[in-house]
């Protein structure tokens, strides 16, 4: 049995060298989710608070704040490949909830906020129902991920950080008011939905940093006025919801198809 002097000692440990490598890049998440929220205040909300007419600095604190968002998808899929490889603390899926509620849950929630106080054509208190809806979207699905048990390999409902990223896609992409606001809420729908996602594992995951990059290298072109830096953007977010509507109709079609060859093996079975 230790002494108890080794326990104490122990116990008293700083944080900082009970966190591993993991723990460190979830943090990272969360800090990138967290200065999400501070460019869409102090870049777009703010000016439009004060009258301030400079598009190009709502247009440049849009596009780092996504860019954050993204980042934090980068961690996330990251801490996850790392501890699998090497090893978590104890509090890893505690801190991964949290972070995730922060980019995922949060930033998204406030980017459709601040989109219904500052569009012209939108309005804000439904705008502010919608963010609520998002938000509380990511909470159950954090709080059901935690409690349910998958399958290895799949999610239930669309992950968080896709489903953030097609919330803000579906926003920067200036749709009609009430169009824009009916796939924020099919979006959230599909979070909490049994539909299955699979991992970013493997190839699939290598596929999903090459996207992000990607989505970070059109970000770049729109915020600096690029040529066809509008229409680039536009096309990138066109090109997320597009996913976020075909992976449920794969996932369904393939369920669909499971449970034809399981009732063709059973009635198989059956036969003399």
């Amino acid at each position: 049995m230790p002494e108890a002097d080794d326990v104490d000692e122990e116990e008293e440990m700083p944080l900082s060298l009970r966190l591993s490598i993991a723990d460190t890049l979830t943090l990272g998440n969360a800090t990138c989710g967290f200065m999400a929220v501070y460019f869409t205040t102090t870049g777009i909300l703010i000016p439009h608070l004060t009258g301030s007419q400079e598009s190009g600095m709502a247009r440049h604190s849009a596009a780092t704040a996504v860019i954050l968002m993204l980042c934090a998808a980068v961690f996330d899929l990251f801490d996850g490949l790392v501890a699998r490889k090497l090893r978590s603390s104890p509090m890893g899926a505690e801190l991964d909830n949290l972070s995730d509620l922060i980019s995922f849950g949060l930033a998204p929630a406030y980017f459709v906020l601040v989109y219904g106080m500052v569009a012209d054509d939108a309005h804000q208190r439904v705008a502010a129902v919608g963010a609520i809806v998002v938000l509380l979207a990511v909470v159950l699905r954090l709080a059901r991920f935690s409690c349910v048990t998958m399958k290895d390999g799949m999610f239930q409902g669309m992950p968080s950080p896709f489903g953030a990223l097609t919330v803000v896609s579906i926003v920067l992409l200036e749709l009609p008011f009430v169009a824009t606001l009916l796939a924020i809420l099919g979006t959230a729908w599909l979070m909490v939905s049994r539909v299955e996602y699979p991992k970013p594992r493997g190839r699939l995951a290598g596929a999903m940093l090459c996207w992000i990059v990607l989505s970070m290298g059109l970000l770049a072109a729109w915020a600096f006025d690029a040529p066809s830096g509008q229409l680039l953007l536009q096309t990138g977010c066109a090109l997320q919801l597009v996913m976020g509507a075909v992976i449920p109709l794969f996932a369904t079609a393939r369920r669909v198809n499971n449970f034809r060859d399981n009732r063709r093996e059973a009635r198989a079975a059956q036969l003399p």
